[in-house]
């Protein structure tokens, strides 16, 4: 018995031995697989979604002042770094180096006020008016008459007993002229007495042709050419009166709105032509720009001024359409410049253009963007980098880009199981520079995530190592 217990001693430490060294074997295995791959947990924690680019800084507003006359500088108010209101005047032109146009409106703009001040405050036109309107139908009233009585004969009985009538005193005239005139007849010619009675039959002969012209015409109806003229007198007339009828119309009730609005247009060029002599600021703002001196000559289209409104400070980016959707007004943005070193500056989207415009064949969309926090630093023209964030999550499950993946066209995440990466199926939400969201997934909290991955089987034989994807 004691013989058998000395065997089965050795035999149990020899087996003990074997089983601690296959379970070191098997620990050092683990531990060099663990060592080939790079991994994380996957965690929940805080991601920031945005979209990046690059823009150049602007002022709020900005007027370029030129010139629309010529002529010699005579005041030149501003200098640059000066803040000015809205219509201050920057500079004078001397009036007399004007052009003659120019300096003629002086006197037209007189004239164009004093027409409009008419129109606003006299009434003499509406008398002027109705008068005309009384006249042109008196007109018409007499030329009616005058056409009627063209159907008849051209007078009544008593005038023409006063026709005939005349006509036979006259013919009575003419005969005692000629038995007057027979008695002196065979007188020389040149006697006085001879004379005298040819005088007198002459004009008694007048008289009596005269009468018998006045009776005839009398006697008759008008030809054809006076009704025609007699109906184009009343045509007339009657395109007089509906003239006058219209204009009535248009100014009984006040000022034609017409008249006033053209005569206020005049005034208001003519005070642009004589204003030419000066340049006013339509903003208010700092002068960044000033070309003049007193004395210089200017001429039309000279550029002599700029002024910039810095109350606001704007960025312009463009935006791809890719992600132009994922953008809003009034998103919140970090904004930096290589300029400025150490600084971070906050901002916000202000206005997102509706259309696209395409350069290169690539559509961008144009962002403008608000500095909320600017100081002296910032300049216009300055580029900056502008990041627009677009989702703000908390407590949601990342995972580092780098981890993802796209094999065989889905995107997969590679998991350690049993010391063997193995590539599951994700859905990506909001991602960042650096994570992303994982949504729909069957990975959870406290999964190791490779960083890693070797070489994998590609579907159809051969090898393919997983790419990172777009995410």
């Amino acid at each position: 018995m004691k013989t058998r217990k000395r065997i089965v001693i050795p035999a149990l430490i020899v087996l003990l031995a074997l089983v601690a060294f296959f379970v070191i074997r098997a620990i050092n295995a683990g531990q060099a697989a663990n060592s080939m791959w790079q991994t994380t947990t996957l965690e929940r924690g805080e991601l920031t979604a945005i979209v990046g680019a690059t823009g150049t800084v602007r002022s709020n507003q900005s007027a370029v002042l030129v010139w629309q006359t010529s002529g010699k500088v005579e005041k030149a108010n501003v200098e640059v770094g000066q803040r000015i209101p809205a219509g201050y005047t920057l500079a004078e032109l001397d009036r007399a180096s004007l052009p003659q146009a120019v300096i003629l409106a002086r006197a037209d703009l007189v004239t164009a006020r004093r027409a409009l001040e008419t129109l606003n405050t006299s009434e003499s036109a509406n008398a002027k008016a109705y008068q005309t309107l009384v006249q042109a139908q008196k007109a018409l009233d007499d030329a009616k008459e005058k056409r009627l009585s063209k159907d008849f004969a051209r007078s009544d009985n008593a005038t023409l007993d006063q026709a005939r009538a005349n006509f036979i005193l006259a013919d009575e005239n003419l005969k005692r002229a000629e038995d007057t005139f027979s008695f002196v007849a065979d007188l020389p010619e040149d006697d006085a007495r001879r004379a005298q009675g040819l005088l007198a039959l002459a004009a008694a002969r007048k008289n009596r042709d005269t009468a018998l012209a006045n009776l005839n015409y009398l006697l008759g109806k008008p030809d054809e050419q006076e009704i025609s003229e007699a109906d184009a007198r009343v045509d007339v007339a009657r395109a007089a009166l509906e003239d006058a009828q219209r204009e009535w119309e248009r100014i009984k009730s006040g000022v034609d709105p017409d008249d006033l609005a053209a005569a206020e247009a005049r005034v208001q060029a003519l005070e642009a032509t004589v204003n030419l002599y000066k340049l006013e600021t339509p903003i208010a703002g700092t002068v960044t720009i000033a070309n003049l001196k007193p004395g210089d000559q200017v001429s039309p289209g000279m550029t002599s001024f700029r002024v910039d409104d810095f109350s606001r400070l704007l960025v312009d980016v463009q935006i791809p359409e890719v992600d132009i959707n994922q953008v809003q007004v009034g998103f919140p943005t970090r904004i930096t410049f290589d300029a400025i070193q150490g600084k971070d500056y906050q901002g916000r989207v202000m206005e997102v253009a509706h259309v696209g415009t395409v350069v290169n064949g690539v559509v961008n969309f144009l962002v403008t963007i608000e500095m909320l926090d600017s100081d002296s630093d910032v300049k216009p023209g300055m580029t900056s980098a502008v990041n627009i964030i677009t989702n703000q999550l908390e407590n949601a499950l990342i995972v580092p880009n780098r981890a993802v993946r796209f094999v065989n066209g889905k995107r997969v995440v590679y998991v350690l199981k049993g010391n063997v990466p193995t590539p599951v199926d994700v859905k990506i939400g909001a991602t960042s520079d650096t994570v992303s969201e994982l949504v729909g997934t069957e990975l959870k909290e406290g999964d190791i995530i490779v960083l890693n991955p070797v070489v994998q089987p590609q579907i159809g034989g051969g090898m393919q190592h997983p790419e990172r994807g777009d995410n």
